[in-house]
């Protein structure tokens, strides 16, 4: 079964490579979505696949890239967008 996720992750998440470890995570695990950087320090991210898929991105976004303090993750459901791919906005 296929679920949509947006994530806000906060903490020392801008210039560890938040974004690109994650793009690359989702893409190795088949989830689409995109994932960004927010003017308030934050990341936040759509992901969209599988529960299994998904729960994965979710558990590594709780730690991150080496050299990331993550000091918290929301995550709420949202609609399924059927999106293709994994995007870094900007």
């Amino acid at each position: 079964m296929r679920t949509a996720v947006k994530v806000r992750v906060r903490g020392l998440v801008h210039g560890v490579s938040f974004r690109m470890s994650l793009s690359q995570l989702a893409n190795e695990e088949n989830v689409s979505g995109w994932v960004r950087n927010e003017a308030d320090g934050s990341v936040e991210a759509l992901l969209e696949g599988s529960e299994e898929s998904v729960s994965r991105l979710l558990e590594w976004a709780n730690h991150g890239p080496p050299g990331a303090r993550v000091d918290s993750v929301q995550v709420s459901r949202t609609e399924l967008k059927h999106s293709n791919g994994f995007r870094i906005l900007s």
